[in-house]
């Protein structure tokens, strides 16, 4: 998502990261790698388990999942993958975006 970033941000979008981090860990990592986009630390997996992300142990933990959010706080699209690799691609990802604008502007 960060080589499309302004792809996300001309459409009105704003990308989130959550991950398991404690702050410091967490701000770290954003300094290191250059995220363009925001980053929360959720080391008690309030959020993540509040949209039910999986966590598998056997394939590292965490597996992705990717959730898109509407301006009135409700889920238009959700993925939960089954593996560390399986995350959708960001054209899918910026095509429900013209599509939720699309309804937004009709």
């Amino acid at each position: 998502m960060r080589q499309d970033y302004p792809e996300f941000v001309a459409r009105d979008a704003e990308v989130l990261v959550v991950g398991p981090d404690g702050p410091r860990a967490f701000q770290r990592t954003w300094q290191l790698e250059g995220f363009p986009f925001p980053g929360l630390a959720d080391p008690q997996h309030t959020v993540t388990d509040l949209y039910r992300q999986e966590v598998n142990l056997l394939k590292l933990g965490r597996m992705p999942a990717l959730l898109v959010v509407d301006k009135a706080g409700q889920i238009c699209f959700q993925h939960y993958g089954e593996s560390m690799s399986d995350i959708p691609l960001n054209q899918t990802v910026l095509g429900i975006l013209d599509r939720l604008n699309e309804k937004t502007l009709a």
